[in-house]
């Protein structure tokens, strides 16, 4: 099963995700499994516990970390770092994923099929 980390301070972003991700990206693919954090500690937590995680998705715009910052250290410290797709508040922030290395950008307000065929394209 696919396992998808979503890390956001505001509970509205967190459920605009889950709600757009649903239970399957495609129609033909499988079912996922969804961890909430509404902390980057507690996202970090849970991947010092060895848990799998196939796909982040990562609020740029939460504090006090910025999914930016998290993503940019993911990627440095580690090995094999799943894909990580990051949720920017105007398309003109784009440009900051290249710095954060995220694999993938989603403006906000979430729009259910852009995030869901972005996550799909992420995880294939």
């Amino acid at each position: 099963m696919t396992s998808i980390a979503i890390y956001s301070d505001d509970s509205t972003v967190r459920e605009s995700v889950v709600r757009a991700l649903g239970k399957r990206l495609t129609p033909d693919a499988a079912e996922h499994s969804i961890c909430e954090f509404a902390t980057a500690d507690a996202l970090r937590s849970y991947l010092a516990q060895g848990k799998k995680v196939d796909l982040f998705i990562l609020d740029g715009e939460a504090t006090p970390e910025g999914g930016m910052v998290i993503s940019k250290q993911f990627k440095d410290e580690i090995f094999e770092c799943p894909p990580v797709l990051l949720l920017v508040a105007r398309q003109q922030d784009a440009w900051l994923a290249g710095w954060s290395r995220a694999d993938g950008v989603v403006s906000h307000p979430v729009d259910p099929f852009t995030l869901a065929s972005t996550a799909a394209r992420l995880i294939a």
